[in-house]
Order: structure tokens, then sequence, then C-alpha cells
């Protein structure tokens, strides 16, 4: 759908949305008919609610196509992640206040894991905690490249920033993180010839990361990708009539909803109940509210079947909080699914429930992978979503005479 016919037919109205995204959500069963995370989970709050919501579906990018984070979400949220395409390193960089330049380049770094060969052991260096984060940065932040700022900032976990600031300076380039184990990282190519000057920069600046990160193991070497400059993207003021809140604790999702016209609410946990302390907090002041959850999507990505389950029980146990605040609308979904069996992104739709007292509920009393493919919404694109619920939130008029 075009913004600009959607855009005709927005209008505004006091109703508010809610929506949750549990981050890669969408799973399979560990052996064959059994149950997924979503559907092994007890959830007596979801399932509650999809008795009295339609479910469906949906295609992050399209069918088959296994979507990044960034596209994933660009699609929950209306947007066609096939026209509108932003770079993880800019997402990152935002999430964390960092202020881009207009010819900025900036990357989402990993500190990873190599071996004596300079194969890669772990693309997450364990997952290192933040306090060790900070060190290496520091000793990033030492390395000095001609003609060029170099900005690193610490994100979260195992995340860094890579920002290049200077003239000259093209963002199309590869990636280093093969996206998978036993072999090493690749090295950056120019994709274009404004990109050359770029690409041997920041292949100078990994060579000097791996020297100096030699001995600091298990970070002792670091992959890069989703190199950008700053896009300009309609808001969701502008689009959809909204003002909207994003309520997400790390910093790459926040960064995606301050590109958005979003207003970023601080976090002061990270526990899913802090998260929604905040919402309930802010609830007066805005009427569209992103939700976000991550753990979901960690647990998939190392393969612990039961602690993703455990964590769609926690957020179940917070839902009537949301409840309580009478919403005229609510989605639940996700970006993209990480089955736990296969321990990364995949291609499989992913389940979405939308509740308001105007839709047209399938009565069926569960929320999961096979219920939803049975529900009303059928499968559709993700970015079909948002003027579904705009529809029953009474915010978009007839079209036609």
């Amino acid at each position: 759908m075009e913004f600009g016919f959607l855009q005709d037919l927005v209008v505004p109205e006091q109703t508010k949305i809610a929506m949750i995204v549990m981050d890669g959500l969408g799973g399979l069963p560990l052996e064959p008919g059994g149950k997924t995370e979503l559907e092994s989970a007890h959830k007596p709050n979801l399932d509650a609610l999809a008795a009295q919501s339609i479910l469906g579906l949906a295609d992050p990018v399209g069918p088959g196509i296994s979507p990044g984070s960034g596209p994933g979400h660009l699609g929950i949220f209306g947007y066609d992640p096939t026209r509108f395409t932003i770079g993880r390193g800019v997402l990152e960089a935002l999430g964390i206040d960092f202020e881009l330049g207009p010819n900025d380049v900036a990357a989402r770094g990993n500190f990873c894991s190599v071996d004596a060969a300079g194969s890669l052991t772990d693309r997450r260096a364990g997952r290192i905690p933040t306090e060790l984060n900070r060190e290496l940065v520091e000793i990033l932040r030492t390395i000095e490249l001609p003609g060029v700022q170099v900005f690193v900032e610490t994100v979260k976990d195992y995340r860094f920033v890579l920002v290049l600031r200077g003239e000259g300076l093209g963002d199309a380039l590869s990636e280093t993180d093969p996206q998978r184990l036993g072999v090493p990282a690749l090295p950056v190519n120019a994709q274009s010839r404004d990109s050359e000057k770029s690409a041997a920069l920041v292949n100078e600046f990994i060579a000097q990361a791996r020297r100096l990160l030699a001995d600091k193991h298990p970070a002792n070497m670091i992959l890069l990708r989703g190199f950008a400059k700053h896009p300009a993207m309609p808001t969701y003021k502008e689009v959809f009539g909204l003002n909207a809140a994003a309520i997400a604790v790390y910093p790459m999702y926040r960064g995606l909803a301050k590109l958005l016209g979003m207003k970023t609410l601080s976090v002061p946990g990270e526990a899913i109940s802090d998260e929604f302390t905040v919402l309930e907090k802010n609830w007066n002041d805005f009427d569209f509210f992103y939700l976000h959850v991550k753990k979901t999507d960690s647990a998939g990505e190392d393969g612990d079947f039961a602690r993703k389950a455990h964590v769609i029980e926690e957020l179940d146990a917070q839902l009537p909080r949301l409840l309580a605040l009478k919403p005229d609308v609510v989605v639940v979904g996700s970006d993209h699914s990480t089955p736990a069996l296969l321990k990364s992104h995949s291609w499989h739709p992913v389940p979405i429930m939308l509740y308001s007292r105007h839709c047209r509920a399938d009565n069926i009393a569960e929320y999961g992978e096979r219920a939803c493919a049975r529900g009303g919404l059928g499968r559709l694109r993700s970015k079909d979503l948002m003027p579904i619920a705009l529809a029953n939130a009474l915010r978009l008029t007839k079209f036609g005479a």
C-alpha cells in the first residue's frame, strides 16, 4: 500500500494502539509433530486474548525470505522493507543517541572469538558483559586512520558501533561476518566506486583491531556489518497520524523507533515488567505504543527452546497490566522467526494476533503458529498490519464515494 493513498484516509481519533513485538517469536518443534516454543509455553492471558482476537501468519518481507531485525521491524511497523532499507549501523548509533552527521558511515560491530588460525569459534564472543565491552572499546579508540575521524562506542553486551567521519566516504560496503563458524572473517569490499576509500579505511581498522585484541580472548577479534549513512524516512506522525512511543531496552530497536519519529522512553531496568511500568506511566501521553521484548530472539539464537518458552511466559504474566489500561487495539506479533532448532533467523511466517472490539474474532482460544494458520487474517505481509490496526482503531475513513 502506498503511503500517499493511506495518508489521505487517516483521520484523527482518541483511540490507542499497543503493539507488542516479541523478537524472533516464531519457532519450530524440536521433533516432528511436536509443539513450537510458543505452543509449549503456559500463556493463559495470551490464549484468552486470542479468543477475542483475529489471528494470522505474517511474512515480514516475503515468502521464503529470512529477514534481519531491521527489515523485520520495518514490516511490522507498516513500511515496505524492500523499499525502505536501513543499515544496522545507523540503527545502533541512533539507539545510543550518537549524533550522526549526514556523511558519516556507521557500522554495527560484534566482538567475536577466533582460534589461532583466525577462524571464527563464536560470533558473539560468549555474549561478553557490557563492562568488558567498554574496556575493549577503549582499546579500539586508540586506532587512527588517515583523513577521517574514528568513533567507537559501546552498545550492549558484545555489540559496538564504528563511525567514520570525513569527506568522500561511501557506504556501499560488504560485511565481514560470514554468518558461520570455522571460517575467517571476510574482508570488506567496495560495492561501488565511491566506496573504495571507505573499504580501504575499514580494512585498515580491522587489521589494527586484530593486533590490539589478539590476547583478549574470548573477544579477540571483531565483525562489522550494516554499513550505512543516515537515511530520510517518513515518520509515524506523517504517515499514520500517530503520536508514537517506543519502549525497548536494546539500543538498535530504540534507534529504529527514533528514525521513524517515535519518542523513545527510558526503561530503568531490563526486565519485561520494567517495560510495562514505563507503559503504564506514559499511557495518557501517546496514542501508539511499541513494546519490544528481545530475549525470545536471544534464546532462539542460543538454541535454548525452554528459555525461549519461559520468556514468552514472562510476557504473558505482564499482559493483564496492558489490558487493564483498556487499549482500543492490541497487536501481538514479531519481526521474524528464530526457531531454537535452527539457532538463527528463519523464513517462517510469524504468528500475529490483533484484538479490538471491532474485529471479527476467530474464537480460537490459543495463540500459536498452528492456531494462527487457521485465523481470519490468513497469511499476509507484515506491512499490511498497520492499516488493519488503524481501521480497527477507527482512524481510517472511507475510500471513494
